[in-house]
């Protein structure tokens, strides 16, 4: 069975895109079948993954829009993930959409179709607009990217306030894949203070693997490919393939309800 896996958080610059290249990349060289949708306009993962933004024929806007199934639109890559890439269109797409009642369902019926796929991951843009509503009602769970520094964890009440939204009136099954903590330094003093709140107020529901600062991370996606095919052993190589083997896990495959305190 399919696992579609929303990546995402309002706030940006905290990994989203390169968690899903990356963990998506890492999940194939486990020998699963992956596709990764990029709903950003800014359409980074798909560059990322070497796919020519420009010369896109059909895209996540192409399949919102309904000019296309879901299947034509996908690009193959050299490292064994499947993309359905994007296109700057998708800004406004929520003003194309406006009058139409099934807008925020549009990705849940594209999606439908591709069974083949062991995992689905969604690289969501930086806001919660519709195409964020799209994913979260597609997903049957949620990978959360948290940056370790102050505001990031202020930007994650509002996220984690829309997926209850969602769940109680779209996607009851909707769950919490986790919480994964990147960009982390632990020379750091507010990083680590961060990641000890982290650990308080959400110990269901934190990967146990950490990212960290890592120049090769932030130096692949220029050549347009994961970090463990541009330096398979740097210390973002290893975070994301200890990641992918915690999701694969039998232990793993989504938390379920995420344990809030009002203090956060």
């Amino acid at each position: 069975m399919t696992r579609t896996i929303a990546v995402a958080n309002q706030k940006g610059g905290v990994g989203k895109t390169t968690t899903a290249i990356n963990l998506s990349a890492s999940l194939a060289r486990m020998h699963r079948r992956i596709l990764l949708v990029d709903l950003d306009p800014q359409a980074n993962a798909s560059a990322g993954c070497n796919i020519d933004r420009e010369g896109v024929e059909h895209s996540t806007y192409s399949v919102l829009l309904g000019l296309c199934e879901a299947r034509e639109a996908i690009a193959t890559t050299a490292f064994g993930v499947d993309v359905l890439p994007a296109e700057a269109d998708l800004a406004g797409l929520q003003v194309e959409l406006s009058g139409a009642e099934d807008r925020d369902f549009r990705l849940r019926s594209a999606l439908k179709t591709l069974d083949e796929y062991d995992y689905i991951l969604i690289d969501c843009p930086p806001a919660l607009n519709m195409l964020t509503i799209n994913a979260l009602i597609a997903a049957s769970s949620v990978l959360i990217p948290v940056q370790c520094e102050y505001f990031a964890l202020e930007g994650l009440s509002g996220l984690l306030e829309t997926i209850a939204r969602v769940r109680q009136a779209h996607n009851p099954s909707l769950a919490i894949e986790g919480l994964l903590r990147t960009m982390y330094d632990r020379r750091n003093r507010l990083a680590n203070e961060v990641a000890d709140q982290l650990r308080e107020h959400f110990p269901d529901n934190l990967f146990r693997t950490v990212v960290p600062r890592n120049v090769r991370l932030a130096e692949s996606p220029s050549y347009g490919m994961p970090v463990i095919d541009y330096d398979a052993k740097c210390a973002g190589s290893e975070a994301y393939l200890a990641l992918a083997g915690e999701m694969i896990a039998p232990a793993g495959g989504g938390i379920g309800e995420l344990k809030t305190r009002t203090n956060l």
